[in-house]
C-alpha cells in the first residue's frame, strides 16, 4: 500500500483528533479518509499546518523527537521583543518540565501576509505586537506559548508555517487539504 500524506491548515479552534464526545469541531469536519492519522498535534487555539498519514512507520518518525524535524511557527506576541529575549529563545529557555533545545528565531520587521483568524486576537490600542519566525526541532505541549511567555512576551496568535520540507500554502483556504501519494523511498529527512 502506498503511504498517503496529508498537508492540512487547521483552522483556530478546530481539535487536533477525528471524534469529541462535547461535539467541538474536529478534524473529521474536514478530512473524509479513511485510516488517516495526525502526525503530531496542534493546540485548539493554534492554526496552520498538520501532517497526516495513512502510515505508521511515517507517523513515528515525524514525531519522534530523536529525529529532530524543525517546525517553524510564526508567532504574534504583545509588545516587542528586545536583541536580550530573542537571545533567551536562541539558546534555549528554562521551562517547568526543563530546558527547551535551543531555536532559530527572527524578528520579523512586517507582519506576515496571513488571513484573518476567524475569532481576532485581542488588542489594546497602547500595547504594540510583533511577529517572529521560531523555529524549533522538539515538540512539547504549548511549547511555542510558554517560551515566549518565559522571555515576557506572551504570545497571541501561533501559525504553524512548516514542518522540515513540507509547509503552507497560503493560496489555498484554511481548512482544505492538499493530498499526495508518497513513494517507498520519500521520508522526512529534513
Amino acid at each position: 500500500m502506498q503511504s498517503q500524506i496529508i498537508r492540512f491548515w487547521k483552522p483556530y479552534d478546530v481539535l487536533t483528533k477525528f471524534t469529541d464526545g462535547q461535539g467541538r469541531p474536529t478534524l473529521a469536519n474536514y478530512i473524509k479518509m479513511p485510516g488517516i492519522y495526525a502526525a503530531g498535534r496542534l493546540d485548539n487555539d493554534s492554526e496552520g499546518l498538520l501532517l497526516l498519514t495513512n502510515s505508521g512507520a511515517l507517523n513515528a518518525r515525524l514525531t519522534n523527537p530523536v529525529y529532530e524535524h524543525p517546525r517553524t511557527y510564526l508567532v504574534q506576541v504583545e509588545r516587542i521583543p528586545d536583541e536580550e529575549a530573542l537571545q533567551r529563545l536562541r539558546k534555549g529557555v528554562m521551562l517547568n518540565d526543563g530546558p527547551t533545545r535551543p531555536a532559530s528565531v527572527e524578528l520579523l520587521s512586517t507582519p506576515p501576509n496571513l488571513p484573518e483568524r476567524d475569532v481576532p486576537i485581542r488588542y489594546r490600542k497602547s500595547v504594540p505586537t510583533a511577529w517572529l519566525a521560531l523555529t524549533l526541532t522538539e515538540g512539547r505541549n504549548r511549547q511555542v506559548r510558554r517560551m515566549t511567555a518565559a522571555v515576557g512576551y506572551p504570545t497571541l496568535r501561533l501559525v504553524r508555517w512548516a514542518i522540515g520540507p513540507a509547509c503552507v500554502d497560503i493560496r489555498r483556504n484554511r481548512g482544505t487539504v492538499a493530498q499526495h501519494l508518497a513513494t517507498a523511498t520519500e521520508t522526512m529527512n529534513g
